[in-house]
């Protein structure tokens, strides 16, 4: 399963560079989140100075922050089985790992380039980590292009697959600007791992790309059409791509094997609609295989207590069977 960096890699690395800016944090013993804390608590959390806001799925939360965390799930708009529990355990899960001294957020933005766009002050990359250079995910959060909703499909999803030993990313991405410009800052995010990927620690053969709603959209289009469609040096596609709750039904027939998932009553993203794009897919020879959850709605995140609970587990088996058929 380790991931190794081909040497032909290194001149596609020269052309999707950046320079390696995490926010570290010194170890210490930052206390936890709990249920009684407010919105305004994780924003002014030490272990996430600079970076807090991004953490909610607003670029401007102000008017949430004196909402208790256990109420928050009711201001997750579009989502169904949103889970206090699960977005506090794995918010506290990330200040136990900057407790240890682990770096959670990095910037895929140089500080020139954020001069330039203001707006890509609102981006980076939140780190969980697997196994030493093993594989590594990029979970991209819906929202339709006008929030990132990391707290219930981005952050949770992310830890349940380093607990299996992978290394996955949650991206945030630019909002209110489209899908283009979201599909810039994820080829941008991509570029710099691979650039970094032996100071992060991460394989890059196998990598896979995960969406949700909008996100899909945004995985399925890099996994289509790679970075070099979106600016940045045309940097490897992944090997696998988990599509989830979208209505997208482009794709080539050099799209890598993937995995799509549905909630039945979803009437945002009717799986009926998906299931023609996976069907086309089978016919193209791609590798595709379709869940149907029953009695969930759009975007219910790891589905705990609903018949979408495990669905990661088998995302991420799927995701292996790919890996070993390279080795």
């Amino acid at each position: 399963m380790k991931g190794i960096i081909l040497p032909a890699f290194f001149a596609i690395l020269s052309s999707c560079s950046f320079a390696q800016n995490a926010s570290a944090q010194e170890t210490g013993n930052y206390a936890h989140l709990t249920a009684g804390n407010y919105v305004r608590d994780i924003v002014n959390h030490p272990v996430f100075k600079g970076f807090g806001e991004l953490l909610l799925t607003f670029d401007d939360n102000t008017p949430y922050y004196n909402i208790r965390l256990s109420d928050v799930a009711s201001r997750i708009p579009g989502h169904q089985s949103v889970n206090s529990s699960v977005m506090l355990d794995t918010l506290n899960y990330m200040i136990d790992e900057a407790n240890g001294g682990k770096p959670i957020f990095y910037d895929f933005y140089t500080p020139a380039r954020k001069r330039q766009d203001r707006a890509k002050e609102k981006t980076g990359l939140f780190f969980f980590r697997g196994k030493p250079d093993a594989p590594f995910a990029i979970m991209c959060p819906g929202g339709a292009f006008m929030q990132v909703s990391s707290l219930q499909e981005g952050f949770p999803i992310a830890r349940e697959i380093s607990k299996n030993g992978y290394n996955a990313f949650v991206i945030k991405y630019r909002v209110g600007s489209g899908e283009r410009t979201a599909c810039e800052d994820l080829a941008a995010a991509l570029a710099y791992i691979f650039t970094n990927a032996r100071t992060l620690e991460v394989g890059v053969k196998n990598y896979s790309l995960w969406g949700f709603s909008a996100g899909a959209r945004m995985a399925a289009r890099l996994a289509s059409y790679g970075t070099a469609a979106y600016g940045v040096g045309d940097c490897p596609k992944p090997g696998t791509a988990v599509i989830a709750f979208t209505g997208h039904t482009d794709f080539t027939k050099n799209d890598p094997p993937t995995l799509t998932i549905a909630g039945e009553r979803d009437g945002i993203a009717p799986p009926r609609i998906m299931e023609r794009r996976v069907n086309a897919m089978k016919v193209a020879g791609i590798d595709t295989k379709f869940h149907i959850y029953r009695d969930v709605g759009h975007g219910f995140g790891l589905g705990t207590g609903t018949s979408g609970e495990g669905w990661v587990a088998n995302a991420v088996r799927f995701w292996e069977r790919h890996i070993i058929s390279e080795i």
